[in-house]
């Protein structure tokens, strides 16, 4: 049996429209990609992870976050890809309040925001 911690992940996320999520996956997040797949998937890597998204004309469904991208500084992050036109969210819930695009949580900071296909994502910091 194969060790899937060992494997390789891809990261799965639906579009309704692939040439818009593509110009936001480049342009705003600054995504290099890898290209696309005969099964019509366009694929990226960040890191050891492939990000592919895949056409899907209801879109998503998710109202959770869909992926995370962890930053050494989410300040930094949250400050150039706002320069980018990426849209941060604000809360101010009990147990979630964001000050400046940010919220802590335990050990972590986190900033939420869509792409242009509704796909929740997310940057966060480890703290410890």
């Amino acid at each position: 049996m194969s060790k899937l911690d060992d494997s390789a992940v891809t990261c799965m996320l639906p579009v309704k429209d692939l040439a818009r999520a593509r110009a936001f996956y480049e342009q705003r997040l600054g995504l290099t990609p890898l290209g696309a797949k005969p099964d019509g998937k366009f694929v990226y890597r960040c890191s050891g992870t492939e990000l592919a998204l895949f056409p899907k004309p209801g879109g998503t469904q998710a109202t959770h976050t869909a992926l995370s991208f962890r930053v050494a500084d989410i300040g930094q992050a949250v400050a150039e890809l706002s320069e980018r036109g990426v849209a941060f969210a604000d809360y101010d819930l009990p147990g979630l309040k964001t000050v400046n695009h940010v919220c802590v949580l335990g050990s972590e900071k986190a900033a939420w925001f869509e792409d242009t296909e509704g796909n929740i994502l997310c940057l966060h910091e480890d703290l410890s």
